[in-house]
């Protein structure tokens, strides 16, 4: 069966394998100050689009845990509030780099499997 077939199923599981990968990647780019504009840029840049409405309900939930801080500025005549990772965001950011870098390794190694098992069959 093919996403082509079940595009709901699809949409879904596209969504899920997203989400972590939005947090972490929010988080990296959150190493230097943004305000939300900038940092939806940022991340379009890099290949990872975001809506608005995903963006900054994800700001409040990080910073409602300690992992951002924020304040207001005015900038260009218009207020702004800036985000950045606090140092408990540095630390989490760190621990989930590193579990990243697990998981892309052990993913890596299935898929090869299953790729030269298939070439074999």
């Amino acid at each position: 069966m093919t996403s082509a077939l079940q595009p709901d199923l699809f949409d879904s599981l596209k969504l899920e394998l997203r989400r972590g990968c939005l947090i972490l990647a929010v988080l990296a780019q959150l190493k230097q100050e943004h305000y939300g504009y900038t940092l939806r840029k940022a991340l379009a840049d890099e290949g990872l689009a975001i809506e608005e409405s995903t963006l900054y309900p994800l700001l409040r939930r990080l910073e409602t845990q300690g992992l951002l801080t924020s304040e207001w500025r005015e900038e260009e005549k218009r207020n702004k509030r800036f985000y950045r990772l606090s140092p408990a965001g540095e630390t989490i950011l760190t621990d989930l780099l590193a579990e990243w870098n697990g998981i892309n390794r052990a993913l890596h190694g299935i898929l090869n499997r299953t790729s030269h098992t298939q070439k074999v069959s």
